[in-house]
């Protein structure tokens, strides 16, 4: 029996185990648990979708393959997006993809269309002829139900509250990663990751990031930064009360070789004034309850312990404790 299923007691079935009710009770922090993707390869498929985003598409094994390939070149993660509908309604699939490219100062959305999924592999292979460019944001909401219980129940209402305001902007998705978080809202083209967001501020969340704003409150952290710099990124975004996104771009990174969990971070200052050099120890913890609803066991949390920060040569860290999932 797998902790998603009912639980019983004295032959009495109690309420499911559910991993983001869990995770609020231990209140696991968000920060430094985005994904490693540099880019992003989003494909639309009307559902339903299998446990698997790529694998349960019902794609045809020359295209899966091909897509496996173009990800794994372009560092890129897999999504299949659709358009909310009520629940039961029919969801129309327009053959529309696109391809985000996340990396700090390289930003950019493209999209594409095909007839049919059998073309896709010869659309990724000249991008530049079968895809164009846009300004418009894309907001991915989490609803892959089939890979975990909550990312649909949390998630689908915050994919209606901003469809309903944001229809050509907002999607629903297959699984981001942290199912523990739900709802999870992608935020294109930084790569932002947010974690629990509530659908009753989920326009507000949106249209700050329209804003170049951010809540770091919510932040699970930038797509394709490493988890020690997502998570000197965030401690300096509480030390100096820092909202927007495109300030504390990494500018390096060193681990240290004879003490390997603890990390050196380089962030540009604000206003590009110089840098901050933030210290962070990396520490495993034991989760007393399963990390996703469909495990059938606990499982670790990594912890990024914040030793120091120190900005224009003046020390002002402190040592704090938290946990992040790997």
């Amino acid at each position: 029996m797998t902790a998603s299923d009912a639980l019983t007691q004295n032959g009495q079935p109690t309420t499911p185990f559910r991993c983001s009710d869990a995770a609020r009770e231990r209140e696991d922090p968000l920060f430094a648990s985005a994904p490693p993707a540099r880019r992003w390869l989003l494909v639309e498929h009307p559902g339903p979708w299998g446990p698997q985003a790529l694998t349960g598409a019902g794609f045809a094994d020359d295209v899966v393959d091909a897509l496996d390939a173009f990800c794994r070149t372009h560092d890129a993660r897999f999504q299949l997006i659709r358009r909310t509908a009520a629940r039961g309604a029919p969801t129309e699939a327009g053959g529309r993809f696109a391809v985000v490219d996340c990396r700090p100062g390289h930003e950019s959305v493209r999209w594409g269309r095909v007839d049919a999924p059998e073309a896709l592999p010869a659309a990724l292979a000249d991008l530049e002829h079968s895809t164009e460019p846009s300004d418009e944001p894309v907001y991915l909401v989490c609803a892959h139900g089939r890979h975990d219980a909550c990312c649909a129940m949390r998630g689908r209402p915050v994919a209606a509250v901003l469809a309903a305001t944001h229809p050509e902007r907002t999607w629903e998705t297959t699984h981001t990663g942290g199912d523990r978080f739900a709802a999870n809202v992608v935020l294109l083209p930084h790569g932002l990751v947010l974690g629990r967001v509530p659908a009753t501020e989920a326009v507000e969340v949106a249209e700050r990031y329209d804003r170049g704003d951010v809540d770091p409150r919510l932040v699970r952290g930038r797509a394709g930064l490493a988890p020690a710099v997502q998570a000197a990124q965030h401690h300096v975004r509480l030390a100096l009360d820092e909202h927007r996104v495109a300030a504390l771009a990494p500018a390096g990174a060193r681990q240290d070789p004879e003490d390997p969990q603890r990390w050196t971070v380089r962030l540009v200052a604000p206003d590009g004034d110089g840098e901050v050099e933030v210290v962070v120890r990396e520490r495993w913890i034991v989760s007393p309850t399963p990390l996703t609803c469909g495990a059938g066991r606990a499982a670790s949390m990594r912890t990024y312990d914040l030793v120091a920060w120190d900005r224009s040569g003046v020390a002002t860290g402190t040592a704090a404790s938290t946990a992040t999932r790997p």
